[in-house]
């Protein structure tokens, strides 16, 4: 999609690997313990997006990006599903099973 993170529009890159002011970004508990100070934080984020990304878990991302499902904690996935009023964990393949029609009375 684009050469570097920090070249997509809606990424937080810029904001948390560079530094740059961006009033839509707000800092996390999760990237405020990166480091003590600014410049530690901004060094550690991007030392973590540079690291590379193993096969099977780009397979992983591929697979539910094709399926377009979530790709998370349960309790991600629950809120996901909840504000989008459907399931989008992985289903069975194929089609459903045909329901057992009832049995006549005699």
């Amino acid at each position: 999609m684009v050469a570097t993170p920090g070249d997509h529009a809606w990424s937080s890159y810029a904001a948390n690997a560079l530094g740059t002011r961006d009033a839509l970004v707000m800092p996390h508990p999760q990237y405020l313990a990166l480091g003590g100070d600014e410049a530690a934080r901004l060094s550690a984020y991007r030392a973590w997006v540079a690291e590379a990304v193993t096969p099977e878990a780009l397979e992983t991302i591929r697979h539910r990006l094709q399926r377009q499902q979530a790709l998370g904690t349960d309790r991600f996935t629950a809120m996901i599903e909840e504000q989008l009023g459907r399931s989008i964990r992985p289903g069975r393949i194929g089609r459903p099973r045909r329901q057992a029609l009832p049995a006549e009375p005699d």
